[in-house]
């Protein structure tokens, strides 16, 4: 009985352990006002997003832009034509969309 309290115990420890770790993905977008979009990224534990995974995506769902954030946590691109979001996309549960319509200078 001892045996599977500790176990217990320490199941549950590191379960906190492991939420207490978790860091959440945070990406914004703005308006250069030059035909330009530059975002920033990061997470909320202070962690770089160098090499964070970004997609422009227009409104049917076809990738118009492919790349990486850079060593600054940044990532530019041009202005798409009509209806786009911005995909920061650091893996299953570390993803955030940024709609282009609430991208402004």
């Amino acid at each position: 009985m001892k045996n599977l309290f500790l176990a217990a115990v320490l199941g549950l420890t590191m379960l906190f352990a492991t939420a207490a770790m978790a860091h959440s993905p945070l990406c914004s977008c703005f308006d250069n006002g030059d035909g330009t979009i530059t975002c920033e990224g990061g997470f909320s534990d202070g962690s770089s997003a160098s090499g964070v995974k970004m997609l422009v995506v227009d409104g049917g769902g076809n990738t118009l832009f492919e790349g990486k954030m850079n060593k600054d946590s940044e990532y530019n691109f041009k202005k798409p034509e009509g209806a786009y979001k911005v995909v920061f996309d650091a893996g299953d549960g570390h993803k955030v969309e940024v709609d282009g319509s609430k991208i402004v200078q």
